[in-house]
């Protein structure tokens, strides 16, 4: 039997706190400097994962042709006489990221259709026998293809609608990507609250992987102390010790630009190490709790 994946999401209610970079950058390393199979599931209507792993243009021809997550969620809102338009094995982008290097990360792209999609999903036909579930349609598209990754990363939207239920309702686990500053943090408890109380009606564990310290400025007091605030509250997740300083690289790490190397995508003046240490972090992270 194929050993089981670990699928994780990253998720924070604030945008533009890193939550991308976070992700690609996880999936990239995991795959070139520590030999993962990685799979990313981009939940997030923004696309801006999808855009960073495979470009504008690529995205935009599959979103044309419906290759993207929005058609999964559009059938469950199909009357049941009409035929299903998801095709699991045309979406799913293999080999992905324009790093010479990355040579085992897969791609399930995400679409601005989402947006609509999700605000209906609430009232999705229940089907024959009450058997669709709008938290469950993710897990019954891909289950066939998890367990042929080592990591699955699933990045949700800013917020904890029906999409992100998705996201979670295959997840083992979680990690919160945050800026180090008040209204970054501020939402950590309710993600905390909201995951719990799914979980638990699930019947199931979804667990606290950690907090990910993003576009840290160590000469900031405001970081400093936010950091040292987290640190010390131990009814928050632990936060990993290895914090993405903010840099000029890593912030042109979003553009879709051809590279050998991770280093020369991350940079030398500490934004690889800085990478390639949280990966080994999360790593062990995740797989102590399993």
């Amino acid at each position: 039997m194929a050993p089981k994946a670990h699928v994780i999401s990253t998720i924070n209610l604030k945008g533009g706190v890193g939550k991308t970079t976070t992700t690609a950058g996880l999936a990239e390393f995991l795959s070139a400097e520590f030999r993962k199979r990685v799979l990313v599931v981009d939940l997030d209507p923004q696309t801006n994962l999808t855009t960073v792993l495979i470009g504008e243009e690529k995205w935009e021809e599959l979103n044309d042709e419906g290759y993207t997550l929005a058609t999964l969620f559009k059938d469950a809102l199909r009357p049941e006489d009409e035929p299903l338009e998801f095709d699991l094995e045309k979406t799913l982008q293999r080999n992905v990221s324009s790093v010479d290097a990355v040579t085992k990360v897969d791609l399930l792209p995400s679409s601005l259709d989402l947006i609509d999609v999700q605000d209906r999903l609430a009232s999705m036909p229940r089907g024959r026998f009450h058997a669709n579930n709008p938290t469950d349609l993710l897990r019954k598209a891909i289950r066939k293809i998890i367990d042929d990754y080592d990591y699955v990363l699933v990045d949700c939207p800013p917020n904890l609608g029906i999409v992100t239920l998705n996201g979670l309702r295959i997840s083992e686990g979680y990690i919160i990507p945050t800026i180090p500053d008040v209204l970054s943090t501020y939402g950590i408890p309710q993600i905390q609250r909201r995951v719990r109380a799914f979980a638990e009606d699930l019947g199931e564990t979804i667990k606290e992987i950690g907090i990910v310290i993003t576009k840290y400025k160590a000469n900031s007091t405001v970081h400093w102390n936010t950091v040292r605030r987290l640190q010390g509250d131990n009814k928050l997740p632990a936060v990993l010790p290895t914090f993405i300083p903010e840099k000029n690289d890593i912030a042109g790490s979003a553009e879709f630009v051809g590279r050998g190397t991770l280093r020369q995508k991350y940079g030398y003046q500490g934004g690889f190490d800085a990478f390639r240490g949280m990966t080994q972090e999360f790593i062990e992270l995740v797989e102590e709790k399993a």
